[in-house]
């Protein structure tokens, strides 16, 4: 997991200086709070137009547990760098890539072992619905007939 988030953080800083050379080269010279308000915009609205088609598919078909992992899992990576960010600017602790990865890996097995659990639960419940609509046909067949099979 460090070597994962070791290198997305080096990935955006080659980003960065792309989009440096490319304001510097380009004559525009915004300042870093313009290009911040540009990149993270478009980048932003580039996630909508990708994810929105995405996210109306899986809750019209269901998945809305699906939707609900992904919106929690973007959290939780954010609040663990929040975590560390803060520790490191209150002082109360030392900022550390595995502390992020470790929060991360928690919530992963901890809805892993949720989604076991929820596994189980639905086929259960799905195996007693058959048995009791095979019931309900049964008693069915029977009223109709008035004397069963």
């Amino acid at each position: 997991m460090r070597e994962i988030i070791y290198g997305f953080i080096t990935w955006i800083a080659r980003v960065h200086e792309q989009v440096i050379g490319i304001n510097d080269s380009g004559g525009y010279y915004f300042d870093d709070k313009q290009l911040h308000f540009i990149v993270v915009g478009l980048f932003g609205m580039a996630l909508i137009f990708i994810l929105y088609p995405i996210f109306k598919l899986l809750a019209k078909t269901g998945h809305t547990m699906i939707i609900t992992w992904l919106y929690v899992f973007t959290v939780v990576i954010v609040l663990c760098f929040a975590i560390e960010i803060g520790q490191w600017y209150s002082g109360t602790g030392v900022m550390e890539s595995e502390d992020i990865a470790y929060g991360i890996t928690g919530f992963l097995v901890m809805f892993f072992i949720f989604a076991i659990i929820r596994g189980i639960y639905h086929g259960i419940r799905e195996l007693t619905k058959k048995d009791e609509r095979r019931e309900e046909e049964l008693a069915r067949h029977y009223d109709q007939s008035g004397r069963g099979y």
